[in-house]
């Protein structure tokens, strides 16, 4: 028995590690595409065509709403404003906000899209994206601020990744522990962050700001999309098991 026992976590073992080394060009095409559509955008301050200073404003504030989700609009169910949960999925505010997305997809995107085929997941990314949106838009139906940013679809690649792969291990830093880089197993990291998520967004009663609805529907999606679809049988089941490649803060 032991050594049925000593083949099984071998196997299991290999398989993670192929899935950790395996690319994943869904995940770095959308990291790239996310990176470029903010490059050549005003919020970037990299092009002088949008202006400076104080004359670059006006120009970012039509950016958003041009291309951002705006929940009043989009619940009127015209054509263009129900696009715009699309659009809205590869345009950021800052530098800070593109970065911390792209690193939260960078982490836990690969090992998600290996387990679940290029297809597959290219469609459970914007299908889940899109509802997120969708979601935060009907809780703040008579908001005319925008909405912008990829983190709904991302927090919903956390709720599969936390299914397929509970065991797997990642770096976090907790300011009250000083950002003491600790690794924990993702079934501590990730409940703890979407819980994190969801007394925010109780708290932003005042209407939008951080979509943090918008992650905790994603993260729910995300999860239960990978419990129909996949069932406990593509659990990975290792302990202690490696952390992702290229881990980084959740």
């Amino acid at each position: 028995m032991t050594g049925d026992r000593n083949a099984v976590l071998r196997r299991t073992l290999g398989a993670l590690r192929a899935v950790r080394t395996a690319p994943a060009p869904v995940t770095g095409a959308l990291i790239a595409s996310c990176c470029l559509i903010f490059a050549i955008g005003p919020a970037s301050g990299l092009d002088p065509a949008y202006g400076t200073g104080s004359a670059l404003l006006p120009a970012q504030r039509a950016y958003f709403r041009h291309w951002g989700v705006i929940p009043a609009d989009l619940l009127t169910g015209a054509p263009r404003a129900l696009l715009t949960p699309v659009t809205a999925l590869f345009v950021h505010g800052s530098w800070v906000h593109l970065l911390g997305n792209m690193l939260f997809l960078y982490v836990f995107g690969a090992m998600t899209e290996e387990r679940m085929g290029r297809v597959q997941f290219t469609l459970f990314y914007a299908g889940c994206g899109y509802l997120a949106l969708l979601g935060y838009a009907a809780a703040n139906a008579a908001s005319g601020q925008t909405l912008v940013g990829a983190s709904g679809a991302i927090s919903a690649v956390l709720g599969a990744f936390l299914y397929l792969f509970p065991r797997a291990r990642v770096t976090s830093l907790f300011p009250f522990l000083f950002f003491l880089p600790l690794r924990f197993p993702a079934w501590v990291v990730l409940p703890f962050w979407a819980a994190l998520q969801w007394l925010a967004a109780g708290r932003a009663a005042q209407g939008p700001g951080v979509a943090y609805l918008a992650h905790v529907v994603g993260f729910a999606l995300g999860f239960a999309f990978a419990w129909v679809r996949f069932g406990r049988r593509t659990r990975v089941r290792v302990s202690p098991a490696p952390a992702p490649e290229g881990e980084k803060q959740p």
